[in-house]
């Protein structure tokens, strides 16, 4: 079967590699050239962690991280750094504990000073060993592998040559869906320098148990940090510089939860969200057409899960 995939970002090519691996004949597509900022799959790292308050996101980070593993196997080398995770939050009911408790994840409660984290009186940090970061730069290379992406931009399905057509197309996907319930923003993370790995962090709002901020390891400078579904809803098509007003928050809670780290953004960069309103992800066919969208700003970790989950909807 020949299968085109548009979007060359970590969603389209773990697209590519699971139909590889099924035997397909794949034609991977992106309007820009390999390494660009322009989206949401760019930089050093992302949060790879099995800790969600919801049962079933535990459950398909587990499946992802048996992907990852055999992904690294081919590869030849590590593409994931597990440093730890933890999670910060006003107590445990808020927390992930209850979830990672039914998958008989390992974890522990504890007082963050325990960890070297600032945090307010009675709150407590919930540890999950098995986690840390994905190398993302090199998690792209690996899924591609040596297949080409031919730097094409898709102005229409109906122009493309191919018994399936997998869309995985991030910020851009309305211009080829147009009816998708997606809404696109332009976030902004923020670099501290650290020396050596960390645990990556997030802080959890305790009234709608999602995560606020958050860190982790970046390679290049050492500390990572952003405010997550903080951003302005944005044009792909037309780029913006880091929010400052986002930068200073990021410094500010960089400064109270970690002493040791110097608040001082050493650099800020721009990435795009592309969010449903539950940040449930849209995973369906229609017709030739496989939809992959919305990874809602927590996306990436799941990316071989989901590639296969596509895979299989484009070979159906």
């Amino acid at each position: 079967m020949r299968v085109a995939v548009v979007g060359a970002g970590v969603m389209g090519c773990a697209t590519a590699w699971a139909l590889r691996e099924r035997g397909a004949d794949v034609t991977l597509f992106d309007q820009f050239e390999l390494g660009h900022g322009r989206g949401s799959s760019h930089g050093h790292t992302r949060i790879f962690r099995l800790a969600y308050p919801e049962r079933h996101w535990v459950e398909l980070a587990d499946e992802a991280l048996v992907g990852w593993r055999e992904l690294e196997r081919q590869a030849g080398k590590g593409l994931l750094g597990l440093y730890g995770f933890v999670e910060i939050c006003s107590s445990a009911e808020v927390s992930s504990h209850e979830a990672l408790e039914a998958r008989l994840v390992a974890h522990r409660v504890c007082d963050p000073s325990e960890l070297g984290l600032d945090a307010p009186a009675g709150w407590v940090a919930l540890v999950q060993p098995e986690a840390g970061v994905v190398f993302a730069d090199e998690a792209l290379a690996a899924f591609r592998g040596d297949l080409p992406v031919e730097r094409r931009k898709v102005d229409s399905l109906d122009d493309v040559d191919a018994d399936v057509v997998v869309v995985t197309a991030g910020s851009w996907v309305t211009e080829l869906v147009p009816e998708l319930p997606v809404t696109v923003t332009r976030e902004t993370v923020a670099y501290f320098a650290c020396e050596g790995g960390r645990p990556s962090v997030v802080e959890v709002d305790e009234v709608t148990r999602r995560h606020a901020m958050f860190s982790l390891h970046d390679p290049q400078y050492g500390l990572k940090a952003g405010a997550h579904h903080a951003g302005h809803l944005a044009d792909p098509n037309v780029d913006e510089p880091p929010d400052e007003r986002l930068v200073e928050q990021i410094a500010t809670w960089v400064r109270d939860r970690f002493p040791d780290v110097d608040p001082a953004p050493v650099a800020a960069e721009t990435c795009l969200y592309t969010t449903t309103a539950d940040e449930q992800f849209i995973l369906e066919r229609r017709g030739r057409v496989v939809i992959g969208s919305a990874c809602s700003g927590h996306g990436f970790k799941f990316a071989p899960a989901v590639g296969r989950r596509l895979a299989d909807l484009a070979l159906e």
